[in-house]
């Protein structure tokens, strides 16, 4: 399978297998064999780059986990906590998705009820990184 190369400083040994003609990757935290979409190698990025370049432990990453926004149930990419608190919410898209205002949109839905300090939007390839203090969205330049 042709994947493309992102943009993270680090690179990362991930466990990718095939059956037939579909590909795997193997996830840390939930400890299994996920279908390699090219949102999950993004995914997998974040969740490799906070494991092991940020050093978190794996129970402080949060994937997929189930949010009830006006009375439908949403789903978030990935949490970073920290003790327990929410630090730093991602909204993860393929790579050939280009960022949008809509994509900020519905990050910033999400925090509202997570209430984490620091979004990150990311299509593996671009980052867009915004503090959340005093009710506002301050943009940063970062690099991963």
């Amino acid at each position: 399978m042709q994947v493309p190369k992102l943009n993270f400083e680090n690179e990362f040994d991930f466990q990718i297998k095939q059956d037939k003609d579909t590909f795997f990757i193997y996830d840390l935290v939930r400890k299994s064999w996920l279908v390699l979409t090219p949102e999950e190698w993004v995914r997998q990025h974040w969740l490799h780059y906070y494991r092991f370049v940020k050093k978190k432990n794996l129970s402080s990453l949060i994937l997929e986990k189930k949010l009830e926004l006006n009375g439908t149930t949403k789903r978030i990419d990935l949490l970073i906590t920290e003790k327990t608190k929410p630090k730093i919410l991602l909204e993860l898209k393929a790579p050939n998705i280009v960022l949008k205002e809509i994509h900020f949109e519905q990050i910033a839905r999400y925090n509202s009820l997570i209430g984490a300090e620091q979004i990150i939007i990311s299509n593996g390839l671009h980052h867009i990184f915004a503090d959340y203090k005093d009710g506002k969205y301050l943009f940063l330049n970062s690099k991963v």
